[in-house]
C-alpha cells in the first residue's frame, strides 16, 4: 500500500476556511481500488483516519440489512417522533434476530440458507429465514391445535413448504 496525505482547505459559511486532512491510499498490487479519505481534524494521523473508515464496515452492513429486510426507511410517518420511535424498535428487532439465531442448533441454523460463490459467512437473511422456519415448524404449526395438521403432511412436503415460505415472508 502507498499512502499520500496532505492538508487542504474547505470554505464553510460563517467559519471561513476550515482545514481538511486528505489521505490517498493506493494499492500497488492493483487488487483493491484507490481510495480518498477526508477529515476536518488535521491532527488525525493517516493510519487512524483509515482505521476509522474501515471500522464502519459493521455499522454500514447493519444499516443495509435493516433497510433491506426490516424496512428501516419505509416508516408510515415522517415526523420526528415517528422516526424516533420506529428506528430503535427496528434496531431492537435486528438484535433479537441475531440473538435468537445464535441460540438455534447448528442443524436449524443451516436450514434454508442460500449459498453462492464466494459466500463465506451467514447473512442476515439466512438468519431470518432459519428463525422463521424454526418458529413455524416448532411453534406455529406444532401448537395450532391438539392434532396438528402440519404434522400429518409427508416430511418432504413439509420441507418444501418451509423452504419456500420462510424466505418470502
Amino acid at each position: 500500500m502507498e499512502v499520500v496525505t496532505g492538508t487542504g482547505h474547505w470554505y464553510k459559511a460563517g467559519r471561513g476556511l476550515v482545514p481538511v486532512r486528505w489521505v490517498f491510499v493506493h494499492d500497488r498490487d492493483g487488487t483493491h481500488r484507490d481510495e480518498y479519505f477526508f477529515t476536518t481534524d488535521p491532527t488525525l494521523p493517516p493510519k487512524d483516519l483509515i482505521g476509522s473508515y474501515t471500522a464502519r464496515w459493521n455499522i454500514e452492513t447493519t444499516f443495509q440489512e435493516l433497510r433491506a429486510y426490516l424496512g428501516l426507511e419505509t416508516t408510515r410517518g415522517w415526523c420526528a417522533q415517528t422516526v424516533l420511535r420506529a428506528t430503535p424498535c427496528l434496531f431492537g428487532l435486528y438484535t433479537v434476530v441475531a440473538l435468537l439465531y445464535e441460540q438455534l442448533s447448528s442443524e436449524a441454523q443451516g436450514a434454508g440458507g442460500v449459498d453462492w460463490v464466494g459466500k463465506e459467512a451467514v447473512t442476515f437473511s439466512d438468519a431470518l429465514t432459519a428463525i422463521r422456519r424454526w418458529l413455524w415448524a416448532n411453534w406455529v404449526f406444532a401448537k395450532g391445535n391438539p392434532t396438528p395438521t402440519f404434522a400429518k403432511l409427508p416430511e418432504p412436503l413439509r420441507e418444501v413448504l418451509l423452504y419456500a415460505l420462510a424466505p418470502a415472508a
